[in-house]
């Protein structure tokens, strides 16, 4: 028989995802054609790491080493816990009869959009995971977040088991290849990229305050990244309910602009969510959604922007 092949990405993630390990079938329909296969296996601490880091990591490593030798009479520190990783191995289901087509379809890979659509697989796997365990600490991934990124293509055994005939690195800088909300800010300065930390430090140290609807915010766009549209629309609902309030509370005369704004369009997301919930209108409209997402981001992004927060 002809040797049958299978298209892959694979991420590792430093920490167990939540499923357990095992071959998971997606399909949209009942009646629908396989999907993808999404392969879950955990590797236990102790595994040697050198095989699957980056060049930049083991290039990090050999300095860390390095310098590590240079003090060699001053007293060590405890190590490292050692840590379980996740690997998952995306699988295209339909296989190729020859592996000049598999290293056209490696050529020819979108990096940025393969990817995000991997990731977008992964994280279907851990929201219904989540609900099926009831377990709310489970939580979705970012390329950013993984340790390597592979693509490529081996036996179907093989590959259902997490390995390959030929791999590729596919390098992700936490600064580029973004998309949707991963795109917003992309271009950061190092003055706008230290304010995330000095709010952090105002948060903790209790010179800040937090309000309400940043974390219904941040559930909204959460969502609606990942196509809940529904969910998106409800949380949203209230975040511009709560925005609204707490805005207002504050006396910010250069934000009354955007609070009006805000009561503007939450009669339109309050309408779409109710519309939704109900069964009347099928899911809330996307645009509307996205756009009044993106204005109350935006509005707290200029709370925020003149030190709100930072005192």
């Amino acid at each position: 028989m002809p040797q049958r092949l299978f298209i892959f990405i694979q991420l590792e993630f430093p920490w167990a995802l939540g499923p357990a390990d095992g071959r998971y079938l997606l399909r949209l329909r009942t009646d629908a054609e396989p999907e993808r296969v999404v392969v879950i296996g955990t590797l236990e601490p102790g595994r040697t790491p050198a095989a699957g880091r980056s060049p930049a990591g083991r290039r990090r490593a050999s300095m860390r080493e390095r310098l590590g030798s240079r003090g060699a009479g001053a007293q060590a520190g405890p190590e490292p816990a050692r840590v379980t990783t996740t690997r998952v191995t995306v699988i295209d289901p339909i296989s190729l009869s020859a592996e000049h087509q598999a290293r056209a379809w490696l050529d020819e890979l979108d990096r940025e959009r393969d990817v995000l659509a991997a990731v977008a697989v992964i994280n279907r796997v851990l929201h219904s995971h989540r609900i099926a365990s009831a377990d709310p600490y489970v939580h979705e991934v970012a390329p950013t977040q993984a340790l390597v990124i592979r693509a490529g293509w081996g036996e179907g055994e093989q590959v259902a088991a997490g390995r390959w005939l030929h791999a590729r690195e596919l390098p992700w800088r936490a600064d580029g290849h973004r998309s949707g909300a991963l795109r917003r800010g992309a271009q950061r300065t190092r003055s706008s990229a230290l304010r995330p930390q000095e709010r952090l430090a105002a948060l903790l140290g209790a010179r800040g305050t937090m309000l309400l609807c940043e974390e219904l915010t941040l559930r909204a766009r959460l969502d609606l990244d990942h196509g809940r549209l529904l969910h998106a629309a409800l949380e949203l609902d209230r975040a511009i309910s709560a925005a609204v309030l707490e805005l207002r509370a504050e006396g910010r005369q250069d934000l009354e602009l955007r609070i009006a704004e805000l009561e503007q369009l939450s009669t339109g997301v309050a309408a779409e969510a109710h519309a939704a919930l109900a069964g009347a209108g099928g899911e809330p409209d996307e645009q509307t959604i996205a756009h009044a997402l993106g204005r109350l981001e935006a509005a707290l992004r200029a709370r925020t922007a003149t030190g709100v927060g930072l005192r």
